[in-house]
């Protein structure tokens, strides 16, 4: 069961028999955070961040690749040999070109979930046989590009699988296609990101009455719908419940086969949403961890019987991330110091909006980009944006902050820095990635460059300035 006292429901108490990961994590922790310091001070030294580049965000390449390599380890470690396992990186998580080119060179495939991240899974190479494709409200447009590709398509109601009947009767396809299904076992701490509750939008419902009925039924149909499709993990659900969510879409997979009186289905794809622990630099749970409890409450999941496909987005690349900006005020308001910087609701919209359920940790670093060891002080770190709720944190103990120093919102490889919120027209900014290089230093590569404020105007419209002034305009005489 998940933990009342923590904000995310993903208390990390190993369940009864299940032995905790070694202590190897915290030792990868450590060593995460020694390189996310001398990038830092390189990215300070190197010019990437500065007066005149108040905002930057930070990517850990190796921790990147050991992220998907733990992947891999971790469910070759349950899994029988010779099982087909796709690990489809959930593309929403961080939308950016390099990065998924990264993780396809690491061997993972990709999710996708609209045209938009098609388009940038294929500009990355990510091949047709490796993609799948996830939307509760997918166009027969996109259908029919994915089935002309040959990229795997999971419906997720009844009414697209009517169009997905048409589409079969009209042309030849190479895709992969399943159904998803809700197993309705309930949700996490945070409302908005669990996926398996009653009313959820996601999938069929299959304790609604008939629903059941009519999934086992629609396979004993359409002898090309081969796999079977449910994520119930997200931020803020616990582990059992994830294994439970699994295990619901084992059994029902098991039923239809039973049902046909063959092993139509042939693959399982179990989603993603394992949590990630924003309270420290310690990756927890990990990986194998959750293998290993899937393993033993779900043994025939891992039998070599069902291929298995993966969809984890956030657990990849959330450590790996760092937002640091620039402090360009200190003031205090009402005896309470404030760090007024240039990191807010534009980058970490879900923090401001909702900080309860996305607590962000904050670093402090000295304006040559050091790690602050002074005494901690109560203090807010306040974004840009013309409005008062516009805080990374409130109420924060931390080594106080200067004008010219650097405030850092750690985790934030996934959904923060690739997510950006148009507020006050504040630009995106620039992405780097780094790694060692090879002489004590750091090196960068550009992922992402920083918003112009010539491109701010053009997608707002600079081209068509006139636009409105003429429409429907009276004639004047």
């Amino acid at each position: 069961m998940s933990d009342p006292n923590d904000p995310h429901g993903q208390s990390d108490r190993p369940s009864p028999g299940l032995h905790p990961d070694p202590s190897g994590a915290a030792a990868d922790g450590a060593a995460r955070t020694r390189r996310r310091d001398l990038a830092v001070r390189a990215a300070v030294e190197q010019g990437l961040l500065g007066p005149s580049a108040p905002v930057v965000g930070l990517l850990d390449v190796a921790g990147v690749r050991a992220s998907a390599a733990a992947l891999r380890a971790a469910l070759d470690e349950v899994t029988a040999p010779g099982t087909p396992v796709l690990h489809a990186f959930a593309v929403k998580a961080c939308p950016l070109v390099p990065v998924l080119r990264l993780l396809r060179e690491e061997g993972l495939g990709a999710e996708v979930a609209s045209p938009g991240e098609l388009a940038l899974a294929r500009a990355a190479g990510l091949a047709p046989a490796r993609t799948v494709l996830d939307s509760p409200a997918k166009t027969p447009a996109e259908l029919r590009e994915a089935l002309a590709l040959g990229i795997a398509v999971n419906a997720d109601n009844p009414q697209e699988l009517d169009r997905l009947d048409a589409l079969m009767r009209s042309a030849a396809c190479r895709s992969p296609l399943g159904i998803r299904v809700n197993p309705q076992i309930g949700g996490g701490s945070i409302g908005s990101t669990s996926t398996a509750t009653a009313t959820s939008k996601f999938g069929v419902a299959l304790r609604d009455e008939g629903a059941r009925a009519w999934v086992v039924e629609a396979y004993a149909q359409r002898p090309w719908l081969t796999r079977l499709h449910a994520h119930t993990g997200s931020q803020g659900i616990p582990l059992e419940l994830m294994v439970r969510g699994v295990a619901e879409t084992y059994a029902l997979a098991e039923e239809i086969n039973r049902r046909i009186g063959r092993p139509q289905i042939d693959t399982l794809d179990i989603g993603g949403g394992l949590p990630v622990n924003f309270g420290s630099d310690e990756t927890a749970p990990t990986y194998a961890r959750y293998a290993r409890l899937l393993a033993r409450e779900v043994p025939g999941l891992f039998s070599g019987r069902y291929g298995l496909i993966t969809e984890f987005g956030r657990s990849l690349l959330a450590k790996h991330g760092t937002v640091v900006a620039r402090v360009e005020y200190a003031k205090s308001a009402g005896g309470r110091p404030i760090a007024v910087t240039h990191a807010g609701v534009q980058v970490a919209t879900r923090t401001v909006y909702a900080p309860d359920a996305w607590p962000l940790r904050i670093a402090a670093y000295d304006a040559a980009g050091r790690p602050r060891t002074d005494p901690p002080v109560v203090q807010d770190v306040a974004g840009p944006a013309c409005f008062s709720g516009d805080l990374l944190a409130e109420g924060r103990a931390l080594p106080p902050l200067a004008q010219g120093d650097y405030a850092a919102a750690l985790d934030t490889g996934a959904y923060y820095f690739a997510h950006h919120y148009g507020y006050n027209s504040l630009a995106r900014p620039g992405v780097y990635g780094f790694a060692p290089d090879g002489d004590g230093g750091t090196a960068f590569a550009t992922v992402r460059a920083p918003q112009s404020l010539a491109e701010i105007v053009a997608e707002s419209g600079g081209a068509h300035a006139g636009a409105l002034t003429t429409l429907g305009a009276p004639e004047r005489r």
